[in-house]
């Protein structure tokens, strides 16, 4: 790819020049071997030499784009361009054509036709730029600035608080409200710190904060647009982790610190969530700080901060004697269990050496942190758990399924075997329908698993569930091929399956709905089906015929109940009603 952009723009490079003679030299000097990067720097000084407004929106634009947060689309890129910088004024005749930034770009710049968005010709063009900051002045800092004087115009400030289901008519105001304070943590300007404090005051009631909370981590909430004005200026900066506002705001007579937003968050939950060490380390330093406030859904800084694995600021939290480190959220999570459900390894270390936290509390579910990180195949945290003399291996949750039943559930292999290394661990534990963890594996088509249950002299493969059903005779409804192989017992005929006697509605009514390969259901040994089994299919046999009928399957079961035995034939599948 780069021996192609390189000859691209040699190409260009010589049709620029206006003569025959010109084009000749060009080409000659070719032949020093300049490399994609001096090539670049060519161009670039082609950009500039173009003067005037051509040099300035080309610059401008290769800033915009290599700096950006986001891919910039067309109609974005050209309205950022056309802002003038303290404008109180929108003009949209200002923004430039698309067709003029190309032309500007001198072949830098190209257009992505399926987005619709505008990017550098290569990634190695973005790392020249990046590597040589000089051609540059400060672009975070010209990028917050431009983003809040679109934001501070007149026609933005007009606009109700509810965002549009398109941006159409400002194209910028999304990327706008999303970003500037990105652009502005990274470098702020004393231009853009008094634009962010003009925004700030009427901030609760501009349209860029519904924006704003519309797209943040904790959505999805509803915001409340009677109370919205709650989301303050320091909410705002502690959100983007914007230090030096965060400094002087706090300062300001009557800030109330510990005040909610219209999400029910403060500061120090926005700070926290989103990892602004900072930030977290100047409202803590206040006296009046309450570091253990729950936010929206319940949920405390720490919690914030330990479920998306900001380790410095649970550091920083869990350095405090004023926080409760096992305060769960209002769905019952505590910080241990979403860290070790995220395979956070660092944040569950730092929580397990903290004495009030228990590692075996139930949460939602009365699922336990082990559980959750075996469901979810977390091995370097089911050991760290399991190094622990008060973690229960077997604990199970509210449908008494063990952590190993999940880890067969979800075909964690690893964490299986683990997990029956362990005393204490009953591989064949029924749940609250008698399925075992092999069902679990079963079920869901994990043969690995299955294997290695099935090597275990405790595992009882011919268990019945609460419906009669064995993990052989869900194979087969299921189509399991391999697995059926593995779950037949020695000597059994591989063309029928037997199930247990006497024959559950279950089973039969699975094999009328399945789109599975049919399935015989021979005699039962001891001759003849109970009277149980009789009075079930005969009670509404019309129903079950129905309900094929209404699945579209022409082929079905046939059941005879006839004195002596019953029978299941099989009928091969016909045609679609």
């Amino acid at each position: 790819m780069s021996r192609f952009l390189l000859v691209s723009l040699n190409i260009d490079a010589i049709l620029q020049e206006p003569t025959i003679s010109r084009r000749r030299q060009r080409l000659k000097g070719m032949t020093d071997g300049l490399g994609l990067g001096g090539v670049y720097g060519e161009t670039l000084s082609r950009v500039e030499s173009q003067g005037g407004a051509k040099s300035k929106l080309g610059m401008a634009a290769l800033m915009w784009i290599s700096y950006s947060e986001r891919p910039l689309k067309v109609d974005e890129l050209c309205h950022a361009l056309g802002v003038e910088i303290g404008s109180a004024d929108l003009d949209s005749d200002n923004a430039p054509s698309i067709g003029t930034l190309l032309s500007c770009c001198q072949g830098l710049v190209s257009v992505h036709k399926e987005s619709s968005t505008v990017r550098l010709i290569h990634s190695s063009l973005q790392e020249y730029l990046r590597a040589h900051p000089h051609l540059f002045d400060r672009p975070h800092a010209t990028m917050a600035e431009t983003c809040l004087s679109y934001l501070n115009s007149h026609q933005v400030h007009a606009l109700s608080p509810c965002p549009p289901s398109d941006f159409r008519d400002t194209p910028f105001l999304e990327y706008s409200s999303l970003y500037w304070g990105m652009h502005a943590k990274l470098d702020l300007s004393d231009y853009a710190k008094r634009l962010a404090l003009k925004l700030f005051d009427p901030y609760g009631r501009h349209i860029s904060t519904k924006i704003l909370l519309s797209a943040s981590k904790q959505r999805p909430f509803h915001v409340t647009f009677s109370i919205i004005s709650h989301f303050s200026s320091l909410h705002c900066a502690s959100f983007f982790g914007i230090i030096n506002m965060v400094a002087s705001l706090v300062e300001v007579d009557g800030c109330d610190i510990n005040q909610t937003d219209c999400t029910g968050s403060t500061p120090l939950v926005w700070a926290a969530l989103n990892g602004h060490e900072g930030v977290v380390k100047i409202l803590l330093g206040r006296d009046d700080i309450n570091p253990d406030q729950r936010g929206m859904y319940g949920r405390t800084p720490l919690w914030c901060a330990a479920f998306y694995g900001h380790v410095e600021v649970v550091k920083m939290l869990l350095g405090r004697d004023d926080i409760a480190p096992d305060t769960p959220d209002g769905s019952n999570r505590t910080p241990l269990l979403c860290a070790a459900e995220n395979d956070d390894e660092e944040v569950v270390k730092l929580l397990l050496g903290r004495k009030d936290v228990d590692p075996d509390k139930r949460g939602i579910y009365d699922r336990t942190p082990l559980w959750s990180a075996a469901f979810y195949g977390r091995e370097g945290v089911v050991k760290m758990l399991l190094e622990r003399g008060d973690v229960n291996p077997d604990k199970s949750d509210i449908n008494r399924r063990t952590p190993l039943w999940g880890a067969a559930e979800n075909g964690n292999e690893g964490v299986v075997r683990i997990l029956l290394g362990r005393d204490g661990v009953n591989p064949d534990e029924p749940d609250i329908y008698g399925q075992t963890p092999l069902w679990g594996a079963v079920e869901y088509g994990h043969e690995g698993v299955v294997k290695i249950l099935l090597e275990r002299d405790d595992v009882n493969p011919g268990k019945s569930n609460i419906y009669g059903q064995t993990v052989l005779s869900r194979a087969t409804s299921a189509g399991y091929g391999e697995m059926i192989t593995l779950l037949q017992p020695p000597g059994h005929d591989p063309t029928t399956t037997s199930f247990p006697s006497p024959l559950s509605t279950t089973h039969i009514s699975h094999c009328f709905l399945t789109e599975k390969q049919p399935i015989s259901v021979c005699r039962s040994e001891g001759g003849g089906c109970s009277s149980g089994l009789r009075s079930r299919l005969s009670a509404n046999p019309l129903h079950a015929f129905s309900r094929v009928v209404r699945s579209g399957f022409v082929g079905f079961c046939l059941v005879l109940c006839i004195g002596v035995g019953c029978a299941l034939f099989q009928f091969s599948r016909g045609s679609q009603m």
